[in-house]
């Protein structure tokens, strides 16, 4: 992919709207809507890594209710003729073709690898990859098991929904302490990962989200990783003009 001069890509994630109430979380909604209205106008192309909604879940005739200006906009910056790629996180990994079908934006439910420019870029949400955290891989193979899956859909959404809100708020992905810390090079899995992918093949860029905090570090001699940080303290999202990248911070 070719970001032309004037151009950029951008990388945004872990906003969780919908946490922890709709009301607490529309100004953060407007403030999200603002900057794609800024962004659409030099960008090339945008790139959603994961938890953009705090849960998620596709029926078959049914969504969670809300979010209509954030879908609205996604909506009008893709019919545009942007392109707009999603990458599934942790809270909203039962995604399934609502995006694909109305808003014309993929979706990806694993890493993918993008060549902008001729930089490679290695781009995913970040849950479950790296050393340690098994029991979370271990819920996730659970959360994403087909049968599972169709059990939850015999809830009537008015509980499903609820009571997964409910869960996902207190989940301390977004509330925890502990995961807006940094804890060292050789404790952050994600960049134990990213260098464990270089032994194999080059990147110049791992992007991911997941960790809510923002971090630009070193991890091969011509190869970085950044973490986006997220859209409920930090306000933070990744930019590559072609050249360059960059982690900025959205004053609004």
């Amino acid at each position: 992919m070719n970001i032309p001069s004037g151009k950029k890509a951008y990388f945004l994630s872990d906003q969780h709207f919908g946490a922890p109430t709709p009301t607490l979380s529309y100004p953060r909604e407007q403030k999200f809507v603002k900057l794609l209205d800024e962004i659409k106008k030099d960008a090339a192309v945008i790139f959603l890594l994961g938890d953009l909604f705090d849960f998620w879940f596709e029926y078959e005739t049914v969504i969670p209710k809300g979010f209509t200006r954030i879908l609205g906009k996604l909506a009008e910056i893709s019919d545009s003729g942007i392109p707009v790629h999603f990458f599934v996180g942790n809270h909203d990994l039962w995604m399934n073709d609502y995006f694909e079908k109305e808003l014309q934006i993929p979706v990806y439910h694993s890493s993918r690898v993008f060549n902008l420019n001729e930089k490679v870029f290695f781009i995913a949400h970040g849950d479950g990859l790296g050393p340690g955290d098994k029991g979370y891989k271990r819920m996730k193979k659970v959360f994403t098991n087909p049968f599972c899956k169709s059990l939850f859909k015999w809830l009537h959404p008015d509980i499903g929904v609820k009571l997964a809100q409910y869960l996902s708020v207190k989940n301390k992905l977004i509330s925890g302490d502990a995961d807006v810390k940094f804890l060292g090079e050789e404790n952050e899995w994600l960049v134990q990962y990213a260098k464990r992918k270089l032994e194999t093949k080059h990147y110049d860029y791992f992007v991911f989200g997941h960790r809510h905090l923002p971090m630009e570090i070193k991890v091969g001699e011509n190869a970085t990783y950044y973490n986006l940080g997220d859209w409920i303290s930090y306000f933070t999202y990744g930019e590559f003009d072609g050249n360059q990248m960059n982690i900025k911070k959205y004053e609004g």
